[in-house]
């Protein structure tokens, strides 16, 4: 009887327990939620299944941060990756995420478009094997625009590549305007007929035989119908290019790269040739993602101004010169011999010490503007780049070129009254020659006489013959504005220090040919002129 009082005496009980955890489970229990995948904005290794080419073609994209959120359309930058790379490349070593989020004050949001191009140079394969423009235009873009809230204008889409992809982002928009408006080339990897004419057998047949049609042929037979098609050496060596008056093209190349300073310069000289605007930067640097980096800075600018319909700017903004100096504080001195009057600055420490100061001779071309306020200015521009330690102090000789320039007799003698007179370093180290525009013709000029004095020779938009040649043993500095009046000179006068291995820099800048375009480009070379002052 206790064994059976025991056993349901607990039943109660264990039903009460049963009870309380199906209540307890019960409100646990939620509704399933259906599957929601995260915001990413690096959407990375899509397809497409080309029918075109009958073949995958890998893709990434990169999103705005707002993209989610905002309902609203964005234009379009497409990123072309170079020879041997692929659709990764714009996010790994471009760091495109970084830059697009750095620069979106410039751009506005955009999205950023990465696709595979193999090693198509973004054309056709002239067989017609391979039809990579075509699917580019006719699926690509589509897919894109279909997937994403994209502005569906040519004036919404950018391109923009670095090496072959620079020649992709070139010939995407100058063939297919009604699909792209905005062309950005960085140091594009293309050939002049030359170039392309010259090239050893194994890297054409390799890198353009297979692509622009000829493969194995040499010399002239090279230039294939379909590569005229596809060069810009031809399809804008036209008086009429009205067929390319949307395109707004931004070239870009480094002073640094083996051979393709000639492409591009060769393109540039053609284009300007032609009357067709367009903005052409050189700096320092190589075919490297450093270079490339460094070239957003102002690409970003240009492909902002594009989608918003404004023109890029002609000019940048003019350099701080700090304060000015007043005219008591250096001379106007006359050459003895002559009619020609030279201006001297000294530097304030010039009075407290016995020692010699290097010396900056510097060949005015007024180009447009007043001796007084031109030297003024420059005077100014070093006083204070020497009180702020920026370059060590020397004695500036400001000499005025006019229609008669200054022959070797003439300059000995102002180098022998300046030494009688001011406390110079005799050492060729200490000497520097500084010239613009028609002062820059009479600087080279002296300098097949007075190489043994000068130690380096800095030109600003030099107004230089076509057939110039380099003196060796001198350091040159070559910067010009993009819309300077003699392009071909500073380019030729480049590829003959090039062709002599004559340590030298070459600059394309932003601006058209004036004295405030030498001070701008005198600021930015404020490092080396400091350089070779005190070498």
């Amino acid at each position: 009887m206790k064994l059976n009082y025991f056993r349901y005496s607990l039943l109660p009980f264990a039903s009460i327990m049963v009870l309380l955890l199906s209540v307890f489970w019960g409100c646990k229990k939620e509704e399933p939620k259906p599957d929601v995948e995260p915001f990413v904005r690096l959407v990375e290794d899509q397809v497409l299944e080309s029918q075109l080419l009958r073949y995958q073609v890998k893709y990434a994209v990169l999103l705005p941060e707002e993209y989610e959120t905002s309902g609203i359309d964005y234009p379009v930058v497409y990123l072309l990756h170079g020879f041997g790379d692929n659709h990764t490349a714009w996010y790994k070593g471009g760091a495109i995420q970084y830059y697009a989020d750095f620069y979106e004050a410039e751009t506005g949001p955009a999205i950023y478009v990465m696709p595979q191009g193999f090693n198509t140079y973004f054309v056709n394969k002239f067989s017609g094997t391979f039809l990579y423009m075509d699917m580019f235009v006719q699926e690509f873009v589509p897919l894109i625009d279909a997937q994403f809230r994209t502005k569906k204008d040519a004036s919404q889409r950018a391109v923009m590549g670095y090496s072959m992809g620079g020649y992709g982002a070139l010939i995407l928009p100058a063939l297919n305007p009604d699909v792209f408006e905005i062309s950005v080339p960085l140091s594009m990897s293309f050939r002049t007929d030359e170039q392309y004419m010259n090239q050893s057998q194994d890297g054409w047949n390799s890198q353009f035989g297979v692509v622009f049609g000829g493969n194995g042929a040499t010399g002239e037979s090279r230039l294939t119908d379909y590569f005229k098609i596809h060069s810009p050496f031809h399809f804008f060596d036209k008086v009429d290019l009205t067929a390319f008056s949307n395109l707004k093209l931004f070239l870009d190349c480094g002073d640094d790269e083996e051979s393709l300073h000639i492409t591009n310069g060769a393109l540039h000289n053609l284009l300007r040739d032609r009357g067709f605007e367009h903005v052409y930067r050189v700096r320092n640097g190589d075919h490297s993602w450093n270079y490339w980096h460094g070239a957003l800075k102002e690409a970003m600018v240009f492909i902002g101004n594009g989608f918003k319909g404004l023109p890029h700017p002609n000019e940048p903004l003019p350099v701080n010169i700090g304060e000015l100096l007043p005219e008591t504080q250096y001379s106007v001195i006359d050459v003895q011999s002559s009619s020609l009057t030279i201006g001297v600055f000294k530097p304030v420490s010039y009075e407290s010490t016995t020692d010699s100061f290097p010396v900056v001779y510097f060949f005015n071309d007024l180009e447009g503007g007043s001796r007084e306020t031109n030297r003024q200015q420059l005077f100014s521009l070093l006083n204070n780049k020497m009180k702020s330690k920026a370059i060590v102090d020397a004695l500036v000789i400001e000499i005025l070129v006019g229609s008669d320039p200054i022959d070797e007799n003439l300059f000995n003698e102002i180098i022998t009254q300046l030494g009688s007179t001011y406390r110079i370093k005799e050492n060729k180290q200490n000497h520097i020659l500084i010239a613009n525009g028609s002062g820059c013709e009479n600087a080279l000029a002296l300098l097949t006489d007075f190489k043994d004095y000068f130690n380096a020779c800095f030109l600003y938009s030099g107004k230089i013959s076509e057939n110039h040649q380099a003196e060796t043993g001198v350091y040159y500095y070559l910067d010009m504005t993009d819309n300077a009046d003699a392009y071909k000179g500073n380019y030729n006068l480049f590829l003959d220090l090039r062709e002599k291995n004559v340590s030298h820099e070459y600059r394309v800048r932003q601006g058209t040919q004036s004295f405030q375009a030498f001070l701008n480009g005198l600021d930015n070379s404020m490092s080396l002129i400091n350089v070779y002052l005190k070498k």
